[in-house]
């Protein structure tokens, strides 16, 4: 019986197209337990911790000292990631790998912080905060590694942009209106409706993980962290030059 062999080069190309998704699936799992454990805090996106930081300073009362530090730690955060990505790319050096490895490392961070403090923390702890600005950092190496080394892939945590996306194109193929126009709208879309799905499953699963477990869940997005550097080592990106 003939043996069908997938080429490194297949496995390159599916593992680029899939990588998306798994960090979606990523972020959708840190969101969820950021703001199931840790307060209400946004870890993926700034939109939710920009809402209850000027709502609660609006209204008079004291916002979170997580939810306050936020939104600079995840701007000097993406700062410093497309620094160290310039100075990687300078001296020859592709920067998917690299970007996956740190956010790799900041989740283990998260993890171990929060284990340690047992299946629940205290919000308003140090420990409790340092660990949701590790979160953070992460998420925020994340989105600007989309950027910067997935170009052309949808966001993974931004999923109001993603929906309107999906939806504009659909629109687009109904209305039919010339070929080259509905081949780039089916196109996005395709590329865009498994980190859509792939974000919600991560809320799911973490959801249901941190009911049964705690923090402890937090497992499961460094688990996926793994498992996207292994993919970012034999994905072959469009531009990649190694």
């Amino acid at each position: 019986m003939k043996q069908t062999i997938i080429t490194p080069l297949v496995v390159s190309s599916l593992n680029a197209k899939m990588l998306p998704a798994v960090l979606s699936v990523i972020a959708g799992s840190v969101d969820a337990i950021g703001f199931l454990g840790l307060g209400g805090l946004f870890t993926a996106q700034v939109t939710g911790n920009l809402v209850i930081l000027v709502a609660h300073l609006v209204a008079g009362r004291g916002a979170p000292a997580a939810t306050m530090l936020a939104v600079p730690v995840f701007v000097i955060a993406l700062g410093l990631t497309r620094l160290l990505a310039g100075a990687l790319e300078s001296v020859g050096f592709a920067s998917l790998r690299p970007l996956l490895l740190l956010q790799l490392l900041l989740l283990c961070g998260f993890v171990l912080l929060c284990a340690s403090a047992g299946a629940h923390i205290d919000p308003d702890a140090t420990k409790a905060i340092f660990a949701g600005m590790l979160g953070v950092s992460a998420m925020a190496v994340q989105n600007a590694l989309v950027q910067i080394s997935l170009k052309g892939a949808p966001s993974t945590a931004v999923m109001t942009t993603n929906i309107t996306r999906v939806m504009m194109d659909i629109g687009e193929m109904m209305l039919g209106r010339g070929p080259t126009n509905v081949a780039k709208a089916r196109d996005r879309a395709m590329r865009t409706w498994p980190v859509i799905v792939g974000f919600a499953v991560g809320c799911g699963l973490e959801a249901t993980c941190e009911a049964a477990i705690g923090l402890r869940s937090l497992a499961l997005p460094a688990g996926l962290a793994l498992l996207a550097v292994t993919m970012g080592t034999t994905a072959k990106i469009e531009g990649d030059q190694d």
